[in-house]
């Protein structure tokens, strides 16, 4: 089964929020943290099942 990572608008404001945070002391480190965080999401869709299911939503395809 072939898995995607599906950002909802709040965790793109999230990590756009990170990104203007962190811009303050340092444009290069503001980059480099966004480009890891799109890095790390990229291989979610190889390991979708190692996390536990969010009790929430009850959903086995939605992990945390």
């Amino acid at each position: 089964m072939d898995y995607r990572v599906e950002w909802s608008p709040e965790a793109t404001e999230d990590i756009e929020s990170i990104a203007e945070y962190i811009a303050r002391d340092s444009e290069f480190y503001a980059r480099a943290i966004v480009s890891k965080i799109l890095a790390v999401s990229r291989k979610i869709p190889e390991q979708a099942l190692i996390g536990r299911i969010v009790p929430e939503i009850g959903d086995k395809n939605v992990c945390i």
